[in-house]
């Protein structure tokens, strides 16, 4: 049973979370002497995503959106352009790699990139109440969850947890020419994004809908690039 837009806003407000509908967030935006801007398109986020990468690796960072004044505009809600579920490296912090600022990217970050229960709940939240237009699923070179599952073995403690979902990537990787870490980090992405791509009812009916767009990405630590997947 899914839970009514009510039910949910009044579960995030346990936990300090606010859902603003487009008419609160109208209220918030003059109360605050911001503008809010209608949501942008997934073909406007990505070319911003993409213009900060390559204004970060020129090393020509604008670093927008994070002056005290931006800040405390945000304290009645948000209006994120684009989630991303990445590793918890850290090496691989979103607002960074793309040059963005406080309110811009709502971060999921988890060792390896997959996607739990709670990782699609936090997705779904972004997606359905935050109304966000784009999500992104970005792993990296070097990926430690990677090369662990590709080890073998029994992992300690709770390892298991994120290796097991990585093991799929690696045995399709063993079929693959090249380095056998760096093709499953790319096979891993695809597999999480087809994962979120299908899962029902929230993620899966709004990408039908056209109303969300999934895709995913890969980190170069060398370069500083992010190479876009088909």
């Amino acid at each position: 049973m899914r839970l009514s837009v009510t039910a949910v806003a009044t579960l995030f407000a346990v936990v300090g979370l606010s859902i603003s509908s487009p008419a609160s967030s109208a209220t918030t935006a003059s109360s605050t002497g911001h503008s809010e801007p209608a949501m942008p398109t997934t073909k406007q986020v990505l070319s911003e995503l993409k213009a900060g990468n390559q204004r970060q690796v020129s090393g020509h960072s604008a670093h927008p959106h994070t002056s005290a004044g931006w800040r405390n505009g945000l304290t009645n809600g948000q209006h994120p352009h684009s989630v991303f579920l990445t590793c918890a490296d850290s090496r691989v912090a979103p607002e960074l790699i793309f040059d963005q600022g406080f309110g811009d990217v709502f971060d999921v970050r988890v060792a390896g990139n997959v996607a739990d229960d709670a990782v699609i709940a936090s997705i779904e939240y972004a997606a359905e109440h935050l109304h966000t237009p784009l999500v992104v699923v970005m792993g990296h070179q070097k990926c430690g969850a990677v090369t662990a599952a590709n080890a073998g073995g029994t992992p300690e403690g709770h390892l298991s947890a994120l290796v097991q979902p990585i093991l799929p990537a690696i045995e399709k990787a063993k079929t693959m020419p090249g380095d056998r870490v760096e093709n499953a980090i790319r096979i891993n992405v695809q597999n999480v994004v087809a994962q979120l791509r299908e899962s029902k009812p929230v993620l899966a009916e709004l990408v039908a809908s056209g109303k969300l767009q999934i895709v995913g990405a890969v980190y170069s630590l060398d370069t500083g690039k992010v190479e876009w997947l088909p």
